[in-house]
């Protein structure tokens, strides 16, 4: 039995909580208390931090090669979704300016992401107009610092990093990972050409008499064997691929690249 003249509606359950079918309006957020929620698109920090926990499209390996008058590095332009090679022609090697060349491997989307603040320091340099570029040397350890920053607020790019170039007349090849691990070296590979071109380009780069006679055509040649056989043997890998050299004179990438297949080995598979 209600009171005369009483409310004949019981009060809410828990005050200051959650309309029917919405979520409840923790302190401190934006929304007004006993209010209907905001759609979850208009409350982005309301379901908390989302993160990627593994890479979605990748790419694999990059292989770099420090020869006596510059750097080359390629990777084929395939991205992968998961198994499927969803992405087809698209450049993995990119010219930063005319002294640092760019391989990517790893979560496409990620770079993309990290591409659009490299792209404004290159704008910066340029509307600085000081005659002064970004040099291999300094764009390889801010690429450190930022994968390490960003490995430690556990949101770590999915990126293995090949960075080359010229710096004061000598040639300059390092490599920075997810978590922010680098190093340089006069052969770098990533992915599955860690196991693959490595033991191929160190046969000239551990052999000081043939690494000191190793020049721009033979770098190129090297390059090709090494990329060919990354085509046979890596199931995630494509044909067609990118390539970036990077001299005193410049950089020049050519991007249209091609294995020379020879698929005679298989002679027992009919119907290719």
């Amino acid at each position: 039995m209600y009171p005369a003249g009483g409310n004949t509606m019981a009060g809410p359950f828990w005050s200051n909580g959650p309309a029917p079918g919405a979520f409840y309006n923790f302190p401190g957020s934006s929304a007004t208390a006993g209010a209907m929620q905001a759609p979850r698109s208009d409350t982005p920090g309301e379901f908390g931090t989302q993160r990627s926990y593994y890479p979605v499209t990748t790419g694999t390996s990059v292989v770099g090669l420090m020869f006596k008058d510059g750097v080359i590095i390629a990777a084929d332009k395939l991205i992968s979704y998961g198994s499927l090679a969803r992405f087809h022609d698209v450049d993995r090697v990119y010219r930063i300016n005319d002294k640092t060349v760019l391989g990517v491997g790893g979560d496409f989307a990620d770079f993309q992401f990290i591409k659009r603040h490299i792209d404004q320091k290159v704008i910066d340099d340029q509307c600085l107009d000081d005659k002064n570029e970004m040099k291999p040397r300094s764009f390889y350890n801010w690429l450190t610092r930022v994968m390490y920053n960003r490995r430690s607020d556990f949101q770590p790019l999915y990126l293995d990093l090949v960075i080359g170039g010229m710096q004061d007349g000598e040639p300059f090849l390092g490599h920075v990972n997810l978590r922010g691990r680098s190093y340089t070296s006069n052969v770098v590979a990533t992915g599955y050409g860690t196991h693959l071109a490595l033991p191929l380009l160190r046969e000239y780069s551990e052999n000081p008499e043939a690494y000191q006679n190793l020049g721009q055509p033979q770098a190129n040649d090297l390059m090709k064997r090494v990329m060919e056989v990354l085509w046979y043997r890596d199931c995630r890998s494509d044909p067609k691929y990118s390539q970036a050299v990077c001299t005193a004179s410049g950089v020049q990438v050519d991007a249209d690249c091609f294995v020379a297949q020879n698929w005679d080995l298989a002679h027992t598979i009919k119907g290719y």
